[in-house]
């Protein structure tokens, strides 16, 4: 068993004890990150004159080799080691020999650790961060052309108004937008140094702090050592954000099944992101998107878990904050992998245009505009309701729409209709009338577009200009 303590213990931990209390299964993960801030923190204490600086040369080349070596799997981080900590320390020391000892000067497992978990998870922050915006990317292409492919918009699932297939997934343009600023609202928050905190009470040795963090590309230290060990508030924030691109996936991802469907026909999904039935030949089944939906859930259960284990933890570090790692992991690969399969889906996705504008049209879709037509006639507001319910109880006994009832049938139900009511509520005319701000008309579908162009050509990766020095 290679761990980093013992001198205070006179027996050997029991072996379950040990098994249980080890975290090299998952924190293995860190390695990368464990010896980039070994290396920051070394090449600190040469700066500083606490180790030589050929000392912190040695260290820092030897460094090197063991991530070079782990990268190509000619070594192997077994469960051996108590943890990630423990496997770099042990084999700095096996390489250069008493030297690597001095590594760990003016510096805890628990600073440590809070400083792998920190820049593991701002990487995975500008990795989700670049998957959103290929999201956005995609949806933005699918608008564009699409601002005169009419569709049914629906409320509790009824059909409703007209609405164009660029408004409906502009929806979802806006809402992955608002993900990827959080993203950038938790880098922001998230990217400080907490190394050099050590245990709980920083460090009696001249640590620079500032240096360090500017080496591993923070904006700075955090500022006090007891929040710097115990804070997983960034992670929290994380898996919240994480949910809520679930969510905003999944709720895509039920209209994509519904959408798929023998009822609606309104798309096709790509063989590619499609199974079969064992049993039933004729099936296209839309796996993909149930997988998404399904999997939302995982990333809930993984925030829920790491906030019912940080709500009874006093400061500082406790053993519990190692439970904040397995199932982080596992919400932050789910939701990229979604993500990355959602736009793999949403790009090779064929719409069937047809179906949805008859889908409109014969959904009576344009019954609000044929109401504002009698309004705008001179007939009151309510009148006109009620005119235009049984017009529509009308056309549902005889199977057509609104706009197939001859004139003198529409003046049976009301004197004020005329010629230009068919005009009037024309699916084009429903739909590119509607020119305010955020409306599916295609003037205003047209700016709401190049605006998303203008925001994604403004808004680049998050992080990239604080990345580590070498």
């Amino acid at each position: 068993m290679a761990q980093l303590w013992g001198g205070r213990f006179t027996k050997e931990t029991d072996r379950l004890v040990y098994q249980f209390n080890a975290s090299i299964a998952f924190d293995r993960k860190f390695y990368r990150q464990d010896i980039e801030g070994s290396k920051a923190h070394a090449k600190m204490l040469g700066r500083q004159g606490i180790i030589s600086e050929e000392e912190a040369a040695r260290m820092i080349e030897a460094l090197d080799g063991i991530l070079s070596d782990v990268d190509s799997g000619a070594l192997s981080v077994t469960e051996e080691y108590e943890d990630i900590h423990s496997f770099v320390e042990t084999t700095l020391i096996k390489r250069i020999g008493d030297t690597g000892k001095k590594l760990h000067t003016g510096r805890s497992r628990n600073d440590q650790v809070a400083l792998d978990m920190r820049l593991y998870t701002r990487q995975q922050v500008q990795d989700t961060d670049a998957l959103l915006k290929k999201l956005l990317e995609t949806i933005l292409d699918i608008m564009e052309g699409n601002t005169q492919t009419v569709m049914p918009g629906f409320t509790h699932l009824q059909k409703a108004q007209p609405i164009t297939l660029a408004h409906h997934l502009g929806a979802y343009f806006e809402m992955f937008k608002r993900d990827r600023q959080r993203m950038a609202d938790i880098y922001g928050r998230m990217n400080y140094c907490p190394l050099g905190s050590g245990a709980l009470a920083g460090t009696t040795f001249p640590l620079d702090r500032e240096y360090t963090a500017e080496l591993l590309g923070f904006y700075g230290p955090t500022l006090n050592s007891m929040d710097g060990v115990s804070d997983r508030d960034y992670l929290i924030e994380f898996l919240s954000a994480l949910s809520t691109v679930m969510m905003h996936l999944s709720r895509f991802s039920e209209e994509i099944i519904i959408w798929n469907s023998n009822e609606y026909q309104f798309v096709e999904i790509d063989d590619a992101y499609s199974t079969g039935s064992s049993i039933m030949p004729q099936k296209k089944n839309p796996d993909i998107a149930e997988l998404v939906r399904g999997k939302t859930g995982r990333v809930y259960g993984a925030l829920m878990s790491l906030l019912t284990t940080m709500k009874g933890i006093p400061l500082a570090y406790n053993k519990d904050m190692q439970e904040d790692k397995e199932l982080a992991f596992d919400a932050m690969d789910t939701a990229k992998g979604c993500l990355a399969l959602f736009e793999g889906m949403l790009s090779t996705m064929k719409f069937n245009k047809g179906v949805m504008e008859r889908s409109a049209s014969h959904g009576f879709t344009n019954a609000t505009d044929a109401a504002d037509y009698l309004v705008g006639r001179g007939v009151p507001f309510r009148d006109a309701h009620g005119i235009i319910g049984q017009i529509v109880l009308f056309c549902i006994e005889k199977g057509i729409a609104i706009d197939d009832m001859p004139l003198s049938e529409l003046k049976r139900f009301s004197e004020a209709f005329e010629e230009d009511i068919y005009k009037a509520v024309s699916m084009e005319t429903c739909v590119n009338k509607r020119l305010t701000t955020g409306a599916p008309g295609k003037a205003a579908m047209e700016r709401a577009i190049a605006a998303g162009r203008n925001y994604l050509k403004g808004a680049p990766g998050i992080g990239a200009v604080h990345a580590p020095r070498n």
